[in-house]
């Protein structure tokens, strides 16, 4: 299959917006209920034929691409009421697609998230995407698969929101949904190298995406 600049953007969103609501559960114990549920889901797409597929629509990522845009546009003053870069959601997304390129090439551990996700999947005749006992579910699969890989990433805030057992979960399966996502960044075609040589196609792209459901941004 061909793929597009617009795919390759949408993966990249997906993992923007899952490395964003890592750093909200982070420091506040809460987080957009719409993308988290969006990036929750995309866990269990394995099968999905297209990058827009895994996650329903391109406008469950809309907030991953005000998020990307934030992250890599161009500088906005003080005052801009979009957001302003954050090398911390930054570092997430590096951090994940390092473990990304680190985990295909173990195939005991992508059998086991395979084995793990359709097990979590299982658990939907009876409990909607984000009930805890599914958080918990996908959370264990991180911890015993993508935990055993280095450079771990390390997750910063309040020390009382990531001791939290749930908070801890919620934020585990969402860097899990961010690998997912790495790894349909990488099967589009996308690399580090490319992201920093194609930037500007990059932002293009992910403002056409906005442009495309401009009645539905989150904020």
């Amino acid at each position: 299959m061909q793929y597009t600049i617009r795919d390759k953007t949408i993966a990249l969103c997906g993992i923007f917006q899952a490395a964003r609501l890592v750093q909200q559960v982070a420091r506040t114990g809460m987080c957009d209920q719409a993308p988290y549920e969006a990036s929750i889901k995309s866990i269990f797409k394995l099968d999905s034929a297209t990058p827009e597929d895994v996650y329903d629509n391109s406008s469950n990522v809309l907030y991953g691409a005000r998020t990307l845009l934030a992250q890599l546009g161009p500088d906005k003053p003080a005052s801009s009421a979009d957001r302003a870069k954050d090398i911390e959601v930054t570092k997430y997304c590096i951090g994940v697609m390092v473990l990304e390129r680190k985990l295909i090439k173990r195939k005991d551990l992508l059998d086991k998230i395979t084995e793990g996700v359709r097990k979590a999947t299982a658990q939907l005749t009876h409990f909607n995407t984000t009930h805890e006992n599914v958080i918990a579910n996908l959370a264990d699969v991180y911890t015993q698969t993508i935990s055993t890989l280095n450079p771990r990433i390390i997750v910063n805030g309040e020390h009382s929101h990531i001791s939290n057992p749930a908070n801890a979960n919620k934020i585990r399966a969402l860097l899990l949904s961010a690998i997912r996502s790495a790894v349909l960044w990488r099967q589009c075609g996308g690399t580090r190298w490319q992201l920093l040589l194609n930037r500007k196609a990059v932002l293009d792209a992910t403002k056409k995406l906005l442009e495309e459901h401009s009645s539905r941004i989150l904020h």
